[in-house]
């Protein structure tokens, strides 16, 4: 928790401790939207099927979709994140659900999506038993650099820089 400088990432993290009890990792159906419901804005989740190592698309509040410029709900994370460095963000998904990890970033959030966007974000896996990651909930802040129609690629960002935990 100390890592996390924004205090809404740190409220989300927080509730997702505390929906687990005494549990490696809380379900989906843990997870109350009225605890969250003033950054349900910046949550995105995921659910995932190991059986075929899938992600799809579950919820993505607005200030995500505005981000993408698109909503990831029903959509697969191969098609969502096509021309999107897809690879990279899935392989980083899989990682916090399969190992299962807590994720903190912070930096150059967007910097996929065809946008320098400066930010922090967090990565959290889910287990509707508790103990087999089927899902991931995150939280992304962040702020524009540039104008709103695309911002700038450039190499004077930072890229995002990111640490795994294992739970």
């Amino acid at each position: 928790m100390s890592r996390i400088s924004d205090a809404a990432l740190r409220d989300v993290a927080i509730h997702w401790n505390e929906a687990r009890g005494a549990r490696r990792m809380p379900g989906w159906s843990d997870i109350s939207p009225r605890a969250l419901a003033r950054h349900l804005p910046l949550i995105w989740s995921w659910k995932y099927d190991p059986a075929t190592d899938v992600f799809v698309g579950r919820l993505a509040g607005e200030e995500i979709i505005q981000a993408f410029g698109e909503n990831l709900r029903g959509k697969t994370a191969e098609e969502f994140f096509r021309n999107r460095g897809g690879e990279a963000l899935i392989s980083r998904h899989r990682r916090v659900v399969t190992e299962p990890a807590f994720y903190h970033g912070q930096g150059a959030v967007f910097s996929h999506a065809r946008r320098i966007v400066m930010g922090e974000r967090i990565i959290l896996p889910l287990a509707e038993d508790g103990e087999h990651g089927d899902g991931i909930v995150g939280a992304t802040i962040y702020r524009f650099t540039h104008n709103d129609e695309g911002g700038d690629t450039s190499e004077d960002y930072a890229a995002e820089k990111g640490e795994f935990i294992p739970l």
